[in-house]
């Protein structure tokens, strides 16, 4: 038995072999078996279209003589099946004209007939190669998209430690994991820490954002369409699950999905199937789901706007990531790296923040958490001439507010600490009833301490 592939993602590469000689096939199957790939033998066209029915491969060898079939007309309804197949033709009959034409109708690669392993071990090498790049190309521009100037995961707050210490058990596992937190404390940034850190982490990492689309538009983005599905379906398109095929799905405020979407969604979770919009055929993908809300998952639950078997399903691992003004340790730290990155991005000398401006930091509330303060340290990069930052180059709204919130651990009286939860509560409640009930008081307490504190 021969080596696995070195440098290979730790996920075995799925290979389709598609041949009607069984020897080729038993052979030819041995020998990937050998160099650590998962194989599945098809005897047929219609045995490799139903393979890919069950489950996507990374990879398929495609014989062009299959009884009276042609494997030339079969390429395209494979790559149109899974559009991320690599397809290596072999025949014992090979030609020039031949292999341009297989070229030409998407194949990768052209392997004539005998081969020997170590043929096999470079063609699989290659695909191998051209995928793991394309991986870290699609990541590359995805962090390039997003500018994630604050993707650190130093930090001195102990909270934080946990998360991180959390996120790097789940790594291993693929159970589905849910990120809560308040915009803009970096979820998405911890979801990718996850993923960095798990056996998927040489597959794509794809986003769905699930406030910026809804109903039909939505279900395409995820699991895709079929031409005619909708208005503007002019051809078959896959989904972001197909598109995460092996790798892992971040799907960002997952609270907004319609009821519709969400027992789907159910259902892929359950038993990693799905249909694209318009079609009845049943596709499988090998995909690991993390979800991210602001909202409370379970109160949406009792208020009936989210399902509960599917927050169950979700929250296998529910992990909250804290606000940044309940780890004030990590806000000057951040706060430089910030000023590194835009600093370094604009072409300019790098700037330091003076010990006045540090404190301001420190004392700020920072209601839009860490967005907030790559927001304003970025315009600081734009707008402060000076390579030493002082207090005015921050906004005014930074300036001119109030003193911070009481914290856990600061020098506060306990009178102060729940005056400052009850407003939170009371802010992001629905009703004086939703408030009470996560307070775990009744009504009247609530009353008479709002009164108190005059909220």
């Amino acid at each position: 038995m021969q080596p696995a592939i070195a440098g290979a993602s730790r996920l075995p590469l799925r290979v389709l072999v598609v041949d009607d000689d069984r020897n080729i096939r038993v052979t030819l199957g041995v020998c990937l078996e050998g160099m650590g790939c998962e194989v599945r033998q098809a005897a047929s066209g219609d045995a490799a279209l139903s393979a890919l029915a069950e489950r996507s491969f990374d990879l398929a060898f495609l014989d062009l003589r299959l009884g009276t079939a042609s494997g030339l007309e079969l390429l395209p309804r494979l790559l149109a099946e899974c559009p991320q197949l690599s397809v290596v033709v072999v025949t014992a009959y090979a030609t020039v004209d031949t292999a341009v034409e297989a070229v030409k109708r998407g194949a990768e690669d052209y392997l004539p007939k005998p081969f020997t392993p170590e043929q096999i071990r470079h063609v699989v090498a290659k695909v191998t190669a051209a995928r793991a790049t394309r991986s870290r190309v699609a990541a590359l521009e995805a962090q390039v998209r997003e500018s994630v100037a604050e993707i650190d995961l130093a930090t001195e707050s102990p909270a934080m430690r946990g998360v991180y210490d959390t996120i790097e058990r789940a790594a291993h596992s693929d159970a589905p994991v849910l990120l809560r937190g308040e915009s803009g404390t970096g979820k998405g940034v911890v979801a990718r820490a996850l993923h960095a850190q798990s056996p998927r982490r040489e597959r794509p990492f794809a986003v769905v954002s699930c406030p910026t689309l809804t109903g039909d538009l939505l279900a395409s983005e995820l699991f895709g369409h079929v031409r005619g599905a909708f208005t503007g379906a002019v051809r078959d398109q896959p989904g972001r699950v197909e598109a995460a095929e092996g790798g892992t799905l971040f799907l960002d405020e997952i609270a907004e999905i319609a009821p519709a979407l969400q027992a789907k969604l159910l259902r892929f979770l359950q038993d990693h199937e799905f249909e694209r919009v318009g079609e009845a055929r049943t596709r499988r993908a090998d995909v690991r789901v993390v979800a991210a809300t602001h909202r409370d998952l379970a109160a949406d639950v009792a208020a009936g706007r989210f399902r509960e078997d599917l927050y169950y399903r979700l929250a296998v691992v529910e992990v909250v990531v804290p606000p940044l003004r309940e780890r004030p340790d990590d806000v000057v730290r951040l706060a430089r790296r910030f000023l590194g990155f835009f600093c370094r991005a604009a072409g300019r000398r790098e700037q330091t923040l003076s010990p006045a401006c540090e404190r301001v930091l420190r004392d700020y509330g920072w209601p839009g958490n860490v967005r907030e303060l790559r927001n304003a340290m970025e315009r600081c990069t734009i707008l402060w001439p000076a390579d030493v930052v002082e207090p005015e180059a921050l906004p005014e709204r930074i300036l001119g507010a109030a003193p911070s919130a009481p914290r856990l651990g600061g020098d506060v009286s306990l009178d102060a600490l729940e005056q400052e939860h009850i407003r939170r509560v009371l802010a992001r409640a629905a009703t004086l009833e939703e408030a009470a009930r996560i307070l775990g008081i009744d009504d009247s307490t609530l009353w008479r301490k709002r009164k108190r504190y005059g909220l």
